[in-house]
């Protein structure tokens, strides 16, 4: 995976020196993220204006905002996720795919936390279970 880092007016070195928050958006597909402070990104779609990407293709990332101590996913599944047509199935595939690709970018910045899923994201999660 390139790990992109995104530097502005805080670094991604000194962020991870002092525990600080940091945001990433890493592909689908595994093989590119964007990382930067969070007070440089701001929003995930700012980030990846920021480092060139168009923020139409946010829905092509996955989201989340970490430090040492976890990872807050921002769990939203794209209607047409991988062309699966079912609500149920598209958000296991996702929820699969994601926990295994952001393990590997957590990972590989050398941050082994947890990944949580936010209150105010786990409507679609909670969807995926109660179809169990």
């Amino acid at each position: 995976m390139e790990i992109i880092q995104y530097n502005d007016y805080a670094s991604v070195e000194t962020a991870v020196k002092n525990n600080e928050p940091l945001m990433a958006v890493i592909s689908f597909d595994g093989s590119k993220a964007y990382v930067c402070h969070l007070d440089d990104g701001v929003e995930h779609h700012i980030l990846l204006m920021k480092a060139g990407q168009p923020a139409a293709d946010i829905d092509k990332y996955y989201r989340i905002i970490f430090d040492k101590d976890g990872a807050d996913w921002t769990f939203i599944c794209p209607p047409d996720y991988k062309g699966i047509p079912y609500r149920d199935k598209r958000i296991k595939q996702f929820y699969r795919d994601g926990i295994s690709t952001i393990s590997e970018f957590l990972s590989e910045f050398g941050y082994l936390c947890d990944i949580q899923i936010p209150k105010r994201y786990k409507r679609h999660f909670d969807a995926m279970l109660d179809n169990e």
